[in-house]
């Protein structure tokens, strides 16, 4: 066995209760296990221990039998471990510490005494399978998050670990080069543990799956067709590829039979797709953004109609974005209203988050003009965190209008709409990676009254704070602010967003309404693709893209009555055991 663990836990100082409990998990060589479970159930925190971090660099309390390639990770130097086991992180910038994209990738090589004149050769083989051949010539500084990520994950391929530790290696990425790095992860000789939400752009799904509970302990263990097709597993939070879900609808709502290894293949999603619209009442919702599911995520009235665009908040005339002497952005136009939700879209290293922090003043940006209160989300959020607490950073943000009790009783508020309440007195980097993302977007609503401009918002969150974070986007709309969102979720966008800008290779190559950006012919221009619902629904069914939001709309209800069925405290027990 690569890897053996027997009532194995992890628990952090001065948290209440242990973050990882009772684990029992076998893993063959070669084999591949997805590990699933909603956001802050311990998954980082399973893949950190198995690599050593936990307790070698973060302090833990690290219980029960554990054996990594025949070693105790908890004894072992994390150097020696590293020998047999490679982790890619959730966030990519933590791991690359080299000047260039070469030196990061030999870096791993060269500490295991591998001849020079392997070296090259191996180091280019690596990029060119995680499709970051072109970026070999690069400073790591100057990568995108989603190029940094390909580079991070060819430096854990390069040496050709035992064992993989992926965490949400797609997470970061545009849709084609999510599923290119699926196909390169199915056909890995190594064994792997893999954390993902994004099944269905992920592709080919490992054969096992680990279910962790909101306890931290195994909720359910065994094949993946099974546990994704049980019945209980939608009120988990753990997003199901989009056949499951459609099946899922279609069963509630008209009886149809259910096909487990149909839905979870996707063979069943076009036909299903088409089953469920003609089972929606019509009219239903109009444009994009009227969203009664993101109201209904957070216990607020039903949606009020089409939100109306106000006056311009923001304006971008021909704007160039600079990053030193280089212009990586140009000739943009752009128009943010009042009400509005506006998505930016392109491929990895486009320019996107350098185009928002044009607009937020935070890189030379000649031609922007905007009025009122900006808060910008960063992509790596805790580059913007200030306070010891959760609940401190939100009251960061509410200085300039409350203070005393109302400031605490306000700050509460935002934690709980955000998910956030059982951690409000946690230092915000002691939280998972979507948790973290949830605050950072909680702290920046509470501070801006006008407009706020998000990357990745709902990067590393599982199916129920993904709603509850789109929700705080619309809220944000309907009282007359703006959102400026950069995303790879286009089915995200196809729910909230009013408009789309369409980048690739740092130029504009289409705006407009989003139905009419979400198209295959449009999206092929930045090398885009739809993910496979969204393509089922447009390319496949050939329905109408302004039916679009209500189907989105019907699954989103759909998923909350799941999920509200859902005991908080435990996880059903969803398939048996396969060991």
């Amino acid at each position: 066995m690569v890897l053996q663990l027997r009532e194995a836990s992890v628990r952090y100082p001065r948290a209440d209760a242990p973050v990882l409990h009772g684990v029992d998990l076998d893993l063959a060589a070669g084999e591949r296990l997805l590990v699933l479970g909603r956001s802050g159930s311990g998954k980082s925190s399973l893949l950190r221990a198995l690599a050593g971090v936990v307790p070698g660099t973060i302090e833990a309390d690290v219980t029960g039998s554990w054996q990594v390639c025949g070693q105790d990770p908890r004894t072992t130097p994390v150097p020696e471990l590293a020998r047999h086991v490679a982790t890619l992180t959730q966030d990519p910038a933590d791991q690359l510490c080299l000047p260039t994209v070469v030196d990061e990738v030999g870096f791993a090589l060269e500490n295991r005494a591998v001849p020079p004149g392997e070296i090259g050769p191996r180091v280019e083989a690596a990029l060119a399978a995680v499709g970051a051949g072109h970026l070999a010539g690069r400073r790591t500084s100057e990568l995108s998050g989603g190029e940094g990520q390909r580079v991070a994950l060819a430096a854990a391929l390069v040496a050709r670990p035992e064992l993989l530790l992926l965490d949400e290696p797609t997470a970061l990425l545009d849709p084609v080069a999510a599923r290119d790095i699926g196909r390169l992860l199915a056909g890995l000789p190594e064994a792997s543990l893999l954390i993902e939400h994004r099944l269905d752009e992920l592709g080919a799904l490992p054969e096992r799956s680990l279910l962790l509970g909101p306890d931290g302990g195994v909720a359910a263990l065994g094949r993946t067709v099974d546990l994704l097709a049980a019945e209980d597993v939608a009120g988990t939070g753990t997003w199901v590829p989009a056949g499951v879900e459609v099946a899922r609808a279609l069963r509630r709502l008209a009886g149809a039979p259910f096909q487990p290894d149909a839905a979870v293949s996707g063979e069943s999603l076009g036909y299903g797709l088409r089953a469920l619209d003609a089972s929606l009442p019509r009219p239903r919702l109009g444009p994009a953004g009227s969203a009664a599911a993101g109201s209904a995520a957070a216990g607020s009235a039903p949606a009020d109609g089409c939100r109306e665009p106000g006056e311009v908040l923001l304006r971008a005339d021909d704007v160039t974005v600079r990053r030193g002497d280089r212009a990586v952005v140009r000739q943009v136009d752009l128009q943010v209203r009042s009400g509005t939700i506006t998505a930016v879209l392109g491929a990895n290293g486009s320019g996107k988050s350098t185009l928002l922090l044009g607009l937020a003043g935070l890189l030379p940006a000649d031609g922007v003009r905007g009025t009122g209160r900006v808060g910008m989300v960063f992509q790596n959020p805790e580059h913007q965190f200030l306070a010891r607490s959760a609940r401190g950073e939100i009251e960061l943000g509410l200085q300039h209008e409350t203070s005393g009790n109302t400031r605490d009783g306000r700050a509460d508020a935002i934690l709980a709409s955000y998910g956030l309440a059982e951690v409000a007195d946690r230092d915000p980097f002691r939280l998972s990676g979507g948790q973290q993302r949830r605050l950072s977007l909680a702290a920046m609503g509470a501070m801006a009254d006008d407009m706020l401009l998000a990357d990745e918002p709902t990067f590393g969150q599982d199916r129920r704070t993904t709603l509850a974070v789109a929700d705080q986007l619309r809220r944000i709309a309907r009282r007359g602010g703006a959102v400026v969102l950069v995303s790879h979720d286009l089915r995200l966008v196809a729910s909230l967003a009013d408009q789309v800008l369409l980048l690739a290779h740092g130029a504009p190559v289409a705006s407009g309404p989003t139905a009419d950006i979400l198209t295959p012919d449009v999206l092929g221009r930045a090398g885009l693709r739809l993910p496979p619902l969204l393509e089922a629904w447009i390319a496949d069914v050939h329905g109408d893209p302004q039916r679009l939001p209500a189907l989105l709309d019907a699954l989103d209800e759909l998923a909350l009555a799941e999920l509200a069925r859902d005991d908080a405290s435990r996880y059903p027990d969803l398939v048996p055991s396969a060991r």
